[in-house]
């Protein structure tokens, strides 16, 4: 084996390796990237865990004294209360609204059916209905 020769294969396998370690250094920093920024995602707070957050960072950022923090935590109970009748409420209305034009176009729809396509009609809006039942978001707390 001549001298040429060495060097060409000490330079083929000099760049083998160094292809070879970026590529492998390039996945792990992939994929250990990717792990750390899924691993960081914190899970979502519980709703007395968010009110005690809030109560802490209004105690710390407006210096509160006991009293005022005893009657701040009193204020935000009643502040979410207030808040979650009124969502109930507009959800409530929203629904009824709805349920209002739901029957309106029902009815437009039967004024313009034979009376043979009106028993077809009422299967079809009774299906409808067990689904939309079905799939019903729960009922706000």
């Amino acid at each position: 084996m001549n001298e040429n020769t060495a060097k060409r294969r000490a330079a083929f396998w000099v760049a083998a390796v160094f292809v070879l370690g970026v590529a492998l250094g390039g996945l792990f920093g992939y994929f250990y990237g990717h792990r750390g920024t899924v691993a960081a995602a914190p899970p979502p707070l519980s709703d007395a865990q968010r009110h005690a957050k809030r109560l802490d960072e209004l105690t710390r950022e407006l210096g509160l004294n006991d009293s005022q923090r005893q009657q701040m935590d009193s204020l935000l109970t009643q502040v979410h209360v207030d808040f979650q009748s009124v969502r109930s409420k507009n959800a409530q209305q929203l629904e009824t609204e709805l349920d209002r034009e739901r029957q309106k176009s029902r009815d437009q729809i039967r004024a313009l059916l034979t009376p043979e396509q009106k028993p077809k009609f009422e299967e079809l809006v009774k299906r409808v209905d067990e689904e939309r039942k079905r799939n019903a978001p729960p009922p706000p707390r």
